[in-house]
């Protein structure tokens, strides 16, 4: 569908079933090649491929920074793509997302020999990844904003697009290491599921790229230049985006932690790796269900109390877990899926606070800055990556973790508290940051709209 420009605003337009779902799908698509590396890639480092923890832990740092600030870069580049007749970001997150599931399956080799070259390979390919990642989900993000600018139908967009992440994480989750395991050699079987996943994903993204139209369109002057300065004006001439920046670094480091080290746990703690598919089918499913609520919670409380709402859930139910004695599998598995939804809740309302904070910069500035605006925002979610990735794998090394071996008392107490104790205390920081700094009620953005198309119209 050609874009004619914003002559008639339809931005206010109230979208299609087919059209959530297919926006949904992206995340999805996402989820089989993003959740693989949160979830698996340290365990494959650390157990199968045989890097010390902390050197692993090493590589989640140092690449996550480096990806950081490849998403302003994307950003960026993508700011400044004039339009073509399928808009501006659709035709680049679709053929970015083939490049990444290829390099996907890349990462989960490492045909190396000695310490160093295994070290070497892990970087590159993770890098090489990252930057993949960037130019494949800056515009897939930047892409929810363009659809439309109702904030209804933007919580819808969040909610179904948390619900595909979600069932996403909760395929992986249950059957990625059941199926790896199959082929008795996990060097074999990392690749070939992996592969599996990632034409999955592919096919999700083409979806999306097929089915959502791009209705709020933003041609660039020819004589804009895009520097550092205007990145950091983006931020700075924005408190909502400033707020949500400060509550990601804190709750997406709680969420990898807990998806990274529930491996572990279920390895060592409860004695049994393939428990890590009955947990994720129970906890994550329960996220899925109960994400199902969040537009009737949002319409009820608004974005900002229904957020601190899963915050103070999952905060109280890790910290129960973790000071409950033992290890007994139904009360752990209740209690973390009592905490999984409640961190599901802010992870499928960001999204609309990011759309939002792209149309509040607008309204501060008057300049539109779809792929900067999310491409910053990312860029705290790397930050928050890099510190999961860090602190799991060094956390690991610290607590005396030796792989592949019968764990001391030391390490399982510090297995539990580096998937309980500190997700507690990142989503009870996110919590407060968020009731203290943010402040752009729903009311208030209603009026941003307002004035924008007044403003809009005026110029017609």
């Amino acid at each position: 569908m050609e874009n004619k420009g914003n002559k008639v605003d339809k931005g206010d337009k109230k979208l299609t079933l087919k059209e959530k779902i297919s926006y949904g799908l992206g995340d999805f698509g996402n989820g089989f090649m993003f959740d693989l590396g949160q979830a698996y890639l340290l365990q494959f480092y650390t157990d199968v491929v045989g890097i010390a923890a902390s050197a692993a832990g090493g590589i989640f740092l140092f690449t996550k920074i480096f990806d950081a600030f490849m998403d302003p870069l994307a950003g960026t580049l993508i700011d400044s793509r004039k339009p073509d007749k399928h808009g501006k970001f659709r035709t680049v997150m679709f053929f970015s997302s083939i490049l990444l599931a290829i390099m996907t399956v890349i990462t989960f080799t490492n045909p190396a020999k000695t310490p160093g070259s295994k070290l070497i390979f892990a970087y590159a390919t993770y890098m090489l990844w990252g930057l993949l990642y960037s130019f494949t989900n800056v515009p897939y993000g930047s892409l929810g904003s363009v659809i439309t600018q109702n904030t209804q139908e933007r919580t819808l967009l969040a909610t179904f697009r948390q619900v595909g992440s979600s069932a996403a994480l909760l395929i992986t989750g249950v059957v990625f290491i059941p199926l790896v395991t199959l082929f008795g050699n996990p060097r074999i079987g990392y690749p070939i599921i992996t592969a599996v996943m990632g034409f999955i994903g592919v096919c999700a993204f083409y979806t999306t790229y097929k089915n959502t139209t791009e209705v709020v369109i933003h041609d660039p002057k020819k004589e804009e230049k895009i520097t550092p300065r205007t990145l950091a004006n983006a931020i700075v001439h924005n408190r909502a985006l400033l707020t949500l920046i400060l509550m990601t670094i804190f709750s997406i480091s709680a969420y990898n932690i807990k998806t990274a080290m529930i491996v572990y746990y279920c390895k060592y703690n409860l004695g049994n790796a393939r428990l890590v598919a009955y947990v994720n089918f129970f906890t994550i499913g329960c996220a899925v269900a109960g994400v199902s609520f969040v537009p009737k919670l949002v319409k009820k409380f608004g974005k900002k109390k229904t957020t601190i709402i899963g915050f103070s859930m999952s905060v109280i139910a890790d910290t129960i877990n973790f000071l409950l004695p033992g290890t007994h599998f139904v009360i752990f598995i209740i209690l973390a899926a009592i905490a999984f939804v409640g961190i599901s809740i802010p992870n499928a309302i960001t999204w609309a606070f990011v759309s939002d904070a792209i149309d509040y910069g607008e309204w501060k500035t008057g300049e539109r800055r779809e792929g900067i605006t999310y491409s910053v925002f990312n860029f705290s979610r790397k930050i928050a990556q890099s510190i999961a990735g860090a602190l799991a794998g060094v956390g690991l090394g610290v607590v005396g973790y030796v792989a592949n071996a019968k764990q001391s008392a030391h390490a399982l107490l510090g297995i539990k508290g580096l998937l309980l104790l500190y997700p507690a205390f990142a989503l009870l920081m996110a919590a407060i940051v968020l009731g203290v700094l943010y402040n752009l009620s729903d009311a208030k953005f209603s009026e941003i709209i307002a004035e924008l198309r007044s403003r809009k119209s005026s110029k017609e």
